[in-house]
């Protein structure tokens, strides 16, 4: 069986079997052994698997880990198992112990469902107190399986480990500063995205409170807006994309990074739509101000080239059903079937009025 196959076999058997798992050794049975196994260690041979090893601690005698994996004669990962109901966060401080004594350069903390992987990037054989890779085998994701199969018996290399330990360390970290950001984001990040949108030093506390729900509204619209596109992608991935001499900015790609945005083919019908705008806001705004955003999925209509502060979003990738989106009070509204591009003229009041939410909101930062 595959490796990926055997860890998400373990994975399903979770719920069905842990409430008959009433002990600590009946854990270590039913989950983590066959979680050593799954990396390709014999479970059987204490030559690779070694129940209960001695850590003797200064003067504290027959302190022993629960496994310690080997290779060629040497401890490799030292590994302290608990039931699995209990919280890891209370027992990270007995595995530290084990690990200063041990020539090990790796150690597992774990209760059968969550996988903490440790090393000594920090201080020489100090554990780090914060793991740099975490499996939750509820909670499957590839690239997690992706960095667990480094540790299987047929790849395992301390190199190659080690040089990415710390990149994964603060990958793991920068990742939950993001996620905080982008749910409750802090008046630090808020003024650091208001200097990319004017560009003054002076942001005072009124006005990143004021900014801060628009801030919080773009970052929900942006991964909105960029999982519809990969979802789009998708879906229509056999689809030919002709190359147009418009010069596009860049994008975020499907993995979050920034990279060069294919140069996307622009419809008569967009440009004409792009058109009418500008018609429509020539009395609000040099129109100058007003460009456009190509996607695979849709078109944008922005002020100031800023995806975030849009006007208009035009679907007509199906000539036979057009529809657009606009935005009111920083909130997307819901998608219209137009016939024809001269139907936007209809919502002239409503593109004024986003045109100048957007004005506003600057002048406000």
């Amino acid at each position: 069986m595959d490796f990926k196959d055997s860890i998400k076999t373990i994975a399903d058997r979770i719920d069905d079997i842990k409430d008959n798992l009433p002990t600590e050794e009946a854990t270590k049975t039913a989950l983590i052994l066959p979680f050593i196994q799954a990396l390709g260690y014999d479970i059987f041979n204490p030559n690779e698997v070694l129940p209960e090893m001695t850590c003797d601690i200064g003067t504290r005698r027959g302190e022993r880990i629960d496994y310690a994996i080997f290779q060629d004669g040497e401890p490799i990962i030292l590994m302290e198992c608990k039931h699995w109901e209990q919280n890891l966060d209370l027992h990270e401080t007995q595995l530290l112990r084990y690990f200063t004594v041990s020539t090990a350069r790796f150690a597992i903390l774990t209760n059968g469902i969550e996988y903490r992987f440790y090393t000594d990037t920090e201080r020489p054989n100090i554990m780090d107190e914060t793991p740099f890779l975490e499996i939750d085998l509820l909670n499957l994701k590839d690239d997690k399986l992706e960095s667990l199969r480094k540790f299987h018996k047929s790849y395992f290399n301390v190199s190659e480990i080690l040089s990415s330990a710390c990149e994964l360390k603060y990958l793991n970290s920068l990742q939950d500063i993001l996620e905080r950001e982008f749910n409750n984001p802090s008046p630090d990040f808020v003024r650091v995205l208001c200097r990319q949108v004017e560009k003054t030093a002076s942001f005072p506390q009124r006005v990143v409170e004021r900014f801060t729900p628009i801030v919080k509204k773009s970052i929900q619209l942006y991964i909105r807006d960029l999982i519809f596109d990969r979802l789009t992608t998708l879906t229509t991935e056999n689809q030919t994309i002709t190359p147009t001499p418009y010069n596009l900015r860049s994008d975020v790609s499907d993995e979050g990074c920034i990279e060069e945005e294919e140069e996307l083919q622009v419809t008569d019908e967009e440009l004409r739509s792009f058109e009418i705008i500008k018609n429509i806001l020539k009395d609000v705004v040099d129109t100058e101000k007003i460009t456009y955003r190509k996607h695979a999925a849709y078109c944008l209509i922005v002020l100031f080239d800023s995806r975030f502060d849009w006007i208009i979003r035009l679907r007509y990738n199906n000539s036979e059903n057009k529809k657009i989106q606009l935005m009111k009070d920083w909130i997307t509204g819901p998608r219209t079937y137009i016939e024809n591009p001269e139907d936007i003229y209809k919502y002239k009041d409503d593109i004024i009025y986003r045109a100048n939410e957007i004005i506003e909101s600057r002048k406000k930062c």
